[in-house]
């Protein structure tokens, strides 16, 4: 989030992910990842969203999994102000204790032996996490902005590729019954109809893009016409380091780390219920849309949740 409380301390309200990158390194960082070569984009982008292992490797694991030389590591370093790599390493252990994390829970993320908790139990663990952090960084102002350029668009566009792509589909479902015109630019298509869709946005319209690693190139260049067309852009994305980050009106950041899968989409999901709730009871025209839903669909409702005194239609005179 762009906004923050005053009386919250950074490291409480946001996600470290989100208050790494704000840090002096963070913003280093993020500078060669808008401006640098392809291998320095690389390191960067792996430095931003991995801190915790980057403080324990040595400078062949780091080469290893960010697919570069250990020498293009040892430059990387000196071109962003250190004598080498030990001693960014100290840095970012630094960082990470004085803007995002206690020394113990570093310590403790750093030594957990492997293979010491079942993934599938992990993967419920992370999750978890992601939802807190999710939670301490979404600022009520910024949620009611969102939800005020949503209800004067004139039409609001939401587009996700790939996994993305069914959580598009379920925030458009949700917002259709209380936004003007929603449409879900990539639908059962692909960037082709996408963009036809696109080629109508204006200054009057919404566009709420939704990407997470790994990330679409397609979302990233659609998503910069729209912004060329003066467009609100609304991204839900994971992080500072985002591409989509730089192209919004308002970030919305749900943090996406898992041990096992590219990005975990629990955050963002959350962040969707969210956003459709605000938008829900923004005004008492929509709760009374709401209601007038509910009715509608109260006929088709078996059990409990059926409307009094109405009966589920049959299809024929014979069922």
């Amino acid at each position: 989030m762009n906004a923050k409380r005053n009386d919250v301390p950074a490291a409480d309200f946001q996600s470290p992910v989100t208050a790494f990158a704000e840090s002096p390194l963070g913003g280093t960082l993020l500078k060669v990842l808008a401006e640098g070569s392809a291998a320095n984009r690389a390191i960067a982008d792996y430095l931003l969203r991995n801190q915790i292992r980057v403080t324990a490797w040595g400078i062949e694991e780091l080469a290893e999994h960010c697919k570069v030389s250990t020498a293009s590591i040892s430059r990387f370093a000196r071109d962003i102000g250190f004598k080498n790599y030990s001693a960014m390493r100290n840095e970012v252990a630094l960082t990470l204790q004085s803007v995002l994390q206690p020394v113990e829970k570093l310590r403790n993320n750093i030594g957990r032996p492997a293979g010491g908790t079942h993934p599938a139990l992990e993967s419920l663990e992370y999750a978890a996490a992601n939802l807190n952090a999710c939670k301490q960084s979404l600022d009520a102002a910024q949620l009611d902005a969102i939800v005020s350029a949503l209800s004067k668009a004139r039409t609001v566009y939401v587009m996700g590729f790939g996994l993305s792509s069914q959580l598009a589909a379920m925030l458009a479902l949700h917002l259709q019954p209380f936004c003007q015109h929603v449409i879900d630019v990539a639908g059962q298509g692909g960037t082709e109809i996408a963009a036809g869709h696109l080629a109508h946005i204006t200054e009057r319209d919404v566009l709420v893009v939704i990407s997470f690693p790994r990330y679409s190139l397609d979302v990233i260049r659609l998503t910069g016409f729209a912004r060329e067309r003066n467009a609100c852009i609304v991204s839900i994305t994971d992080s500072p380091a985002s591409a989509l980050a730089g192209l919004a009106t308002h970030a919305v950041y749900a943090q996406s780390e898992h041990p096992v899968l590219p990005s975990s989409a629990t955050a963002a999901m959350a962040i969707i219920e969210a956003l459709v709730v605000a938008l829900m009871v923004s005004n008492k025209e929509n709760v009374a849309k709401a209601a007038r839903l509910t009715d509608a669909l109260s006929a088709w409702l078996y059990g409990p949740d059926a409307g009094a005194g109405q009966r589920r239609p049959s299809r024929s005179s014979g069922d």
